[in-house]
């Protein structure tokens, strides 16, 4: 019997086989404990015992039941013919209670009450004797009882083999637990006794999550003893209030009981009148929650994680410290978890840890499914912070080079008793070649065996998987497969059981379940055939398969119904049923193997054991083919810069996209095309950070979209994007621009006098970071502290406005953004000024006291020995919002022989035309040239002047400013670039610097546009430099004409399109100053690069400032700067990568020395390589150590150095030990040529190692080594031995070209050889298969070269060819194997000339349709030929049929439509990539084709049903006179041909002489009842028809009798 049990089911892990053994011993040991335990007693309480357990093994007797017949159900139709079955009715008995038959079970009480009373009789007796009992007995009694046991043991293993199956049963609850209601810090205990064979799994649930003991330590204790099943609870409180379910499960099935758990607290433990306190979580385990009355708590969350990145396989760790203040004791706050805002509860996947102060959570098993946003949420009373960061995890390496990515996301959907569909989504990877397919493989809960579900593999995204059992439990899991291999399998699906939906719903959620049914026992009813099932529709489409779904019908009796689909071709009544083996139980069904292309109609019928019910409504016609289009690409792609090793990138999202399931990005970095994914799961927005990219860097980015159907093709390239930081921070009220390391940054007024420096960026909500100066500065990262945030209180409001504009006529003139200004603007003639207020001495106190003390006294003699510096000028607006406005201005042309320290600003109001007092917007001095002046009032104008600043004190303040008003901008463009900057001066070229707009409209800023014109040329001659934006902050401008004076302005665009222009530069004349220098490249004598300039025209002041890419640099861990009198030199430490970029070295207090050098990647190398060899001279080798064998198999080691002097020496070293000349050795150094050489004659194993040629020349050394080990040494003296043998080979007849095989064009197969060192006594012979061939042609030694032609190759010439050459001198072989895939190669060759000799596919027609055909040379019946249309291949039927006529292979197309348009194609396999010849058959070929095949059609029609006359008609017809003449012959034709029969052309009519019939419309008969002279003459039938006319003559001649005889005597005599 056990041969019935499924294999998964013995070898399931709740399948135990020892089951009624354990229970035997156990009884056995239970008996034998409580025997010990009375033997301290007396004799009398022992024999009360003893008759106790008689009492009880009596009691305890089961009688046997008979046993019942098991029914079987079977589900007829109405001509009782089977249709199905039905589920059979459990029937319990009590053989299932204990596991045990009637029989068995007797037998184990018996046995076990045996031992019982003998252990019990044994212990009385030691009371008495203990101690004349000796070991030995012991040991005798000992080894019985052991013998005993293993004897019950062996005899109940044997019953349970005989009838195992009858024993296995569903788990069943014999009592069940119940419900409790406890106190607080109370303990309970829940406990339940559960029956079931193989004994049944238990397992605990708490609110649906099973209860891990090992988790909460001391919380939870859980026992199973002898089938009673208990969970004890400890210290209950508030978080223990939940139901509580207990699971039993085995291989037979399920069950399941439930109990709740109500904790109530004592209320006296309070104080009634606080609030209820709130529950805490118990996620991490928190014994006691805290109270929160009357407590605020300040949670921060601290060494927070970061974006991680991790690979499939791996294990991934990361969490926070978290601080929360107060601390209190037992104070536990809510730790939650989310990713892509989904709450992450614990699982096999996942596991969170909370330590007191820190939470973390790991991902035991990465997965592409685990890719995602990551956010911790610390909820107290008070409220909840949060941190984020995205996890990547990026494929693992697969185990086929160039195979996909694993696929991602698997689940189940719509699952049913039979049915369920799994869906999955594409990997991002494919391998470097598309993704053919996928299969899907699934796996019963329980087993470890996976089943792989379809034979081909599917491209839409969604499977339905059918043919699954009922009661069972399934897993499942999906593969990608190209054309490389296939790619790992994916992270298995969430279990899903095989059932219907509603009992799943009833049941609810509960752990994996497998088994069967069980269907309750119910009293037998008469059967009833089920009704019509009724909506029945088409819910899924595709080229692979259809789903169908309906419900179930309102009759269908008292048992369940299965169902049969049927489908029919649309437009026909003829159904057939699509299964027909088995009906299937669910209301969903999918249908494969349907044409595409194709209508069908579908409709299901209902059975069961009563019959098969009548069909539903069919559905409408649905034709086969995908419904779900692959999306269209993405739109244009858009990197913006975020940090040093990411960026933003957007998109815009594919148009008519639908059930879109998210988008894949990727990157390569510029000109490299190795494009490499930034995300491995599909995400739904159209805007993605990708991480992890080089600081520096330029990349570039493309975007494709994906849904069920497939993956789009990729968007266009985005424009290339440097790795870099964007200036962070938006930008707060009153900033000014100052240059911060590669930033820009703001400076900010407050009215404390304290600047705030902020760096610049297109948000306005970056935190901030406060400085050890005092100085703030904004950072792309998280915050420290209770920092400010940028626009504080305040909310721009942006609307679709353009530039301010005046408010009306009397105001004065406003000025527009950065509108351009002068140092020579005046005030408008309606402003009156005013004098100075003494704000400037003021400013001259606070620069004096800014200044350090120590350089007071140098301060002081550069203001003996310098002026304040000129004013200022061409101030203008870079930004304004309600109450604040960005200025710029240009440097002062004088700055008084000292650098400039700083700029004060001042603004006044201006009202009705007439200007306000001077306030100060800063007292401590600003080093940029750019100040956000705030706190000023909205809609009002201001006029704005500035101060320069040097060690000589304050300057004069510029002119009034243009009349500007503090408006929002609104516009969507960025505002102007500033601060340009020209350096690099030359006769044809310079280099043009600026920053960025403060202002960057709706859009972040994403390129740059120069333009230039001569200084005198007019507005109109502005042109541009570059066509494409550059997103550099520099460009060197070329092709300048020399001598010529130019201005330059630079214009920002974001995706609104192009901003304002800057203001212009100051005229430049192209020319190149005398005493230019240039930056120059050194390498020295240790092989130290660095880069060097000198400066002639040096003043005191003047420094030298060395920029990497235009952004000042200092002494780094990459470079040293060192300047020594007029001469600067930046030292590079560890030339690298990094290092690649224009550095340029700038002169201050000169007249704008500057000049730059660019390390490119090539001359980065050359540099390195220079520097290598300064630092180890070395004899440079022409060719490295090498190794060659000569005749005979002698070895040559040799190396080619440059020619040495006489001092130069070689040291040969085998395995680190010097070897010399010798009689193994020989060695030869050629000093002139640098040939170094060693000889061998023979390698045996001892020759096995490493050769080293040591060579010296004065300080200059090298060396080379030959690794000759492993394989290498073997292979080499393989060879060695094989040029020995050759040689000897090679002294007689010998083979120079070994036999080989070509085929010509006419498709002969020629063996050919060539053979050296023959003379006239040599001989040839050839053979096959060891038999000798007769070779007709005489074998001809002159050229040396024999062949044998094969013509017309077939499978009889397979077979091993060998030629023999002898001689008296020895002979030689040479065999070439033409069986098996020699043969097929040879085959595959005469294949491939038979293809290659094909002529072009042509069309020809023919009456019964179109033919296309090709001739080749010569036609073989091997020759796999394959005929195709529309690239797929052609079943042929009745219509289309193919085949051979002589060298001609031809495709017949009977009746053409238009279906039967398009591409055809004949391919020609050869085992390679084969040869197609193709012909479009469509347009007007298929026109021309078709009309002349209906022409000849027609005319076979006409031919075949034209009148004719068949036959019967003399051609004369002699007859004497007074005969009668009777002529008949055959008509033919269709339709019935009219007949006239003609008398010398002229028609005659039917009379009683001459008779003219015309019978059936077959026979013609002409009767001239009495012949006469006057019948003589010519006779015709004519015969007509539609089709055609046809005539049949005869000549009739009437003679006399005596005429007759006078010309029969006149025959005579001649």
């Amino acid at each position: 019997m056990s041969g019935s049990i499924p294999f998964y089911q013995k070898h399931h892990r709740h399948y135990d086989r020892g089951y009624r053994s354990r229970e035997t011993e156990s009884a056995i040991s239970q008996y034998q404990q409580n025997s010990s335990s009375y033997s301290s007693r007396s004799s009398k309480s022992t024999q009360g015992i003893r008759a106790a357990t008689y009492t009880a093994l009596d009691e305890g007797g089961i009688s046997p039941l008979p046993k019942r017949a098991k029914p079987t159900y079977l589900a007829m139709d109405k001509e009782n013919q089977i249709i199905g079955y039905v589920v059979p009715i459990f029937r319990g008995s009590r053989e299932f209670e204990s596991g045990l038959s009637d029989t068995e079970e007797a037998r184990a009480k018996e046995s076990a009450g045996y031992l019982a009373r003998r252990d019990l009789f044994t212990s009385g007796v030691k009371l008495e004797r203990t101690e004349h009992k000796s070991r030995r007995t012991v040991m005798r009694e000992s080894a019985e009882r052991i013998s005993l046991s293993k004897r019950i043991h062996e005899n109940e293993e044997y019953h349970k083999r005989l009838n195992e199956d009858s024993l296995m049963h569903t788990p069943e609850f014999v009592i069940k637990p119940r419900s409790h209601t406890v106190w607080e810090k109370q303990c309970v205990r829940l406990h339940c006794t559960i029956t079931g064979w193989p004994e049944p799994r238990v397992v605990w649930y708490k609110n649906n999550v099973s209860i891990d003991p090992m988790a909460h330590p001391g919380k939870y204790k859980l026992e199973s003893s002898y089938n009673v099943h208990s969970l004890e609870i400890n210290r209950c409180d508030f978080d223990d209030t939940a139901q509580y379910r207990v699971s039993a499960m085995n291989s037979k099935g399920e069950n399941a009981a439930y109990a709740s758990v109500v904790v109530k607290r004592f209320k006296g433990e309070l104080d009634e009148y606080l609030p209820t306190p709130r529950q805490q979580s118990r996620r991490f385990g928190c014994e006691v929650p805290c109270l929160e009355y009357g407590v605020t708590f300040e949670t921060h969350i601290v060494e927070k994680f970061g974006v991680a990145f991790g690979r499939e396989g791996e294990t991934l760790s990361f969490g926070c410290n978290v601080i929360i203040y107060p601390s209190l004791q037992r104070f536990q706050p809510e730790i939650e978890w989310y990713r892509d805002d989904k709450l992450l509860v614990p699982s096999k996947w996942m596991q969170t840890h909370w330590s007191g102060d820190r939470a973390t959570l790991t991902l035991t098993h990465l997965n592409k499914e685990d890719e995602g946003l990551y956010t911790l949420r610390v909820i107290t009373k008070s409220g909840f912070e949060t941190h984020s960061a995205y996890v990547f995890v990026r494929d693992c390496d697969g185990e086929v080079a160039g195979a996909p990515g694993a696929p991602l996301d698997v689940q189940c959907q719509e699952a049913n008793k039979d049915y369920v569909i799994v869906t999955w989504k594409q990997p991002a990877v494919d391998g470097g070649s598309p993704i053919l397919g996928y299969f899907v493989d699934r796996c019963e809960v329980g087993t470890t065996h996976w089943a792989q579900c379809n034979d081909t593999p599917v491209k839409f995204a969604r499977f339905p998987v059918t043919g699954l059992v009922e009661g069972r439990s399934y897993t499942f899991r999906v593969r990608a497969v190209n054309k490389a291999g296939m790619s790992h399998p994916s992270r298995v699906s969430e279990p899903v059981a095989a059932m219907d939906p509603a009992d799943r719903a009833r049941k609810g959620t509960s752990a994996p379940w497998t088994g069967q049914i069980i269907v309750t026992e119910e009293e037998p009813v008469e059967g009833v055939v089920p009704g019509r099932p009724c909506d029945l529709s088409v819910i899924e489409a595709t080229k692979n398969y259809v789903v169908l779904s309906w419900k179930p019908p309102g009759e269908k009796g008292h048992e369940g119904v299965m169902y049969y689909v049927e489908k029919c071709v649309s437009g026909t009544d003829s159904w057939q049923r699509v299964n027909t083996e088995i009906p299937v139980k669910s209301p969903r069904f999918a249908l494969f193997d349907l044409a595409e292309g194709k209508s069908y109609c579908f409709r299901v019928r209902c059975c069961n054991s009563a019959g098969v019910g009548e069909p539903s409504e069919p559905t409408e016609a649905t034709t086969v083919g995908d419904k779900l289009d692959i999306p269209s690409a993405p739109g244009r792609v858009v990197p913006t810069r975020n940090t040093d090793t990411s960026v933003v990138v957007s998109w815009e999202a594919s148009r008519d996209a639908k059930e879109l399931v998210g988008y894949y990005i990727e990157t390569s970095v510029a000109g490299s095309n190795a494009w490499e994914p930034c995300n491995n799961k599909p995400v739904k927005g159209t805007r993605f950070i990708c991480h992890g990219l080089t600081t520096g860097e330029t990349y570039v980015f493309r975007v494709r979209a994906v849904n069920a159907a497939g993956i789009s093709d990729f968007s266009q390239e985005s424009e290339a994007i440097e790795v870099k930081a964007a200036i962070g921070g938006g930008i707060p009220h009153g900033v000014c621009l100052e240059s911060v390391g590669i930033g820009v940054a703001l400076t900010q007024h407050s009215s404390c006098g304290v600047g705030r420096h902020v760096a610049s960026h297109s948000s306005a909500g970056a935190p901030l970071t406060r400085l050890a100066n005092g100085i703030e500065r904004a950072e792309g990262g998280g915050q420290v502290g209770h920092p400010p945030t940028l626009n504080e209180g305040k909310q721009c409001k942006r609307g679709n406005v353009g530039p301010p504009e005046p408010t009306n006529k009397q105001e004065p003139e406003i000025a527009k953004p950065a509108e351009n200004c002068s140092a020579e603007s005046c005030t408008p003639d309606c402003i009156e000024t005013e004098p100075e207020t003494g704000s400037a001495d003021n400013r001259k106190c606070s620069l004096n006291s800014s200044v350090e003390p120590e350089k007071a006294e140098e301060h002081g003699r550069g203001r003996r020995g310098s002026a304040s510096p000129a004013p200022p000028y061409g101030i203008t607006v870079l930004e304004s919002v309600r109450d604040s406005m960005v200025l710029a201005w240009k440097q002062p042309t004088f700055i008084g022989g000292a650098d400039i320290t700083g700029y004060f600003i001042d603004y006044r109001e201006v009202i009705g035309g007439v200007p306000g007092k001077w306030h100060e917007a800063n007292i401590k001095s600003i080093s940029e040239r750019a100040y956000r002046v705030s706190d000023l009032k909205e809609n009002m104008l201001y006029q704005f002047q500035v101060r320069a600043a040097n060690m000589a004190g304050v300057g004069i303040p510029s002119q009034p400013s243009e009349v500007f008003r503090c408006e929002e901008w609104t516009i969507a463009v960025p505002g102007p670039p500033h601060d340009l900057q020209i350096q690099e001066v030359r006769k044809d070229a310079l280099v043009l610097l600026w920053k960025p707009p403060v202002y960057q409209g709706r859009d972040a800023v994403n390129g740059y546009y120069v333009d230039i014109k001569e200084t005198d040329a007019d507005f109109e001659m502005w042109r541009g430099v570059n066509e494409k934006a550059t997103d550099k902050k520099y460009m060197k401008i070329k092709d300048l004409k020399e001598g010529e004076s130019y201005v330059f302005r630079v214009r920002a665009q974001n995706k609104a399109g192009v901003g304002k222009a800057s203001e212009t530069t100051e005229p430049v004349k192209a020319v190149t100053k005398p005493g230019t220098s240039e930056i120059v490249v050194e390498v020295d004598d240790d092989g130290v690069i660095s880069l060097n300039f000198q400066c002639s025209e040096l003043t005191p002041d003047s420094k030298f400032i060395w920029s990497k890419n235009y952004e000042e640099m200092s002494d780094s861990d990459r470079m040293t700067l060192e300047t020594k009198g007029n001469k600067s030199k930046a030292i590079f430490k560890t030339p690298s990568e990094e290092d690649l970029g224009i550095y340029s070295c700038v002169v201050t207090h000169t007249d704008g020395v500057s000049a730059s050098y660019t390390i490119t990647e090539e001359g980065l190398k050359d540099l390195l390589k220079i520097s290598h060899e300064h630092k180890f001279p070395i004899i440079p080798l022409k060719s490295e150590l090498a190794v060659e064998l000569l005749e005979k198999g002698r070895v040559r080691f040799w190396l080619h150095a440059e020619k040495m002097s006489a001092n130069g020496k070689v040291e040969y070293v085998f395995n680190d030990n010097m070897i010399s000349q010798g009689e193994k050795y020989k060695m030869n150094f050629d000093k002139n040529t640098g040939i170094i050489e060693m000889f061998m004659e023979t390698l045996s194993k001892d020759d096995e190692g490493t050769f080293t040629f040591q060579l010296q020349d004065g300080k200059a050394t090298n060396q080379s080594s030959l690794v000759l080990i492993g394989d290498v040494f073997k292979q080499l003296q393989k060879e060695s031995e094989f040029q020995r043998k050759e040689w000897h080979r090679k002294q007689g007849p010998h083979f120079v070209e070994y036999l080989s095989y070509e085929v010509t064009p006419e498709c002969c197969v020629r063996l050919k050889c060539k053979v050296g060192n023959m003379k006239k006594d040599s001989v040839a012979l050839w053979y096959k298969d060891g038999r000798e061939i007769k070779v007709n042609e005489k074998l001809d030694f002159s050229e040396g070269v024999l062949t044998l032609e094969i013509a017309q190759i077939s499978k009889k010439d397979a077979g091993v060819y060998e030629v023999v050459v002898k001689d008296d001198r020895g002979k030689d072989t040479s065999t070439l194997n033409l069986t098996d895939q020699g043969f097929k190669d040879l085959m595959n060759q005469v294949f491939s000339v038979i293809a290659n000799s094909s002529t072009p596919l042509k069309i020809q027609s023919t009456e019964e349709g179109i033919r296309l055909y090709t001739f080749v040379s010569y036609y073989n019946d091997e020759l796999h030929v394959t005929w195709h249309h529309k690239d797929a291949a052609i079943a042929f039927t009745d219509r289309i049929k193919s085949g051979v006529v002589g060298e001609q292979l031809w495709l017949q197309i009977s009746e053409p439509t238009e279906k039967d348009k398009g591409k055809y194609a004949i391919e020609f396999f050869d085992g390679k990539g084969g040869l197609r010849r193709t012909v479009e058959l469509a347009g007007q070929a298929f026109d021309d084709a078709f009309a002349e095949f209906q022409r000849l059609k027609s005319a076979a029609i006409a031919e075949r049903n034209r009148a004719r006359v068949a036959g019967g008609l003399p051609d004369v017809v002699t007859i004497q006179e007074g005969k009668a003449l009777n002529l008949t012959c055959n008509i033919s034709g269709d339709p019935v041909p009219e007949v006239t029969w003609l008398k010398n052309e002229r028609e005659m009519v039917s009379d009683d002489h001459y008779i003219l019939k015309f019978e059936s419309g077959k026979f013609a008969s002409f009767t001239i009842t009495s012949v006469n002279t006057s019948d003589s003459g010519k006779y015709s039938i004519l015969v007509k028809n539609k089709y055609g006319t046809e005539s049949g003559d005869f000549t009739v001649s009437v003679f006399m009798p005596d005429e007759e005889k006078v010309s029969s005597s006149q025959t005579k005599k001649k």
